[in-house]
């Protein structure tokens, strides 16, 4: 039984969920995986072809945990920022509390 086309499609559902940023699709992709590669194994021996396909898949897996790790540094930096303009973001609010509603007059 060739594997390769079942391989080659748990690479693509990496790659496309990495390349559009659904992390939900790629999370459940990532946890799908092991039991998947799990009933493959099952089948025996690797031919060449299905040891290529899995050249991919591991390339498509590391290139999905590079783009979140992207993700991750993209959202620390903004929770930083964030944190930094707490007081100015505060005292903007508290202005616009503060200030008479402009329809009330």
């Amino acid at each position: 039984m060739d594997r390769t086309s079942a391989i080659d499609r748990l690479a693509k559902r990496l790659q496309g969920a990495s390349t559009a940023a659904n992390w939900d699709l790629l999370e459940l992709a990532v946890r799908e995986l092991a039991p998947q590669l799990t009933l493959l194994v099952a089948s025996g021996a690797w031919s060449a072809p299905e040891r290529a396909a899995l050249a991919r898949l591991r390339a498509a897996h590391d290139s999905a945990a590079r783009a979140c790790a992207g993700a991750a540094d993209t959202l620390q930096v903004r929770l930083e920022e964030m944190g930094s303009n707490k007081e100015g973001w505060m005292a903007y609010a508290l202005v616009g509390e503060l200030e008479p509603c402009e329809t009330a007059r």
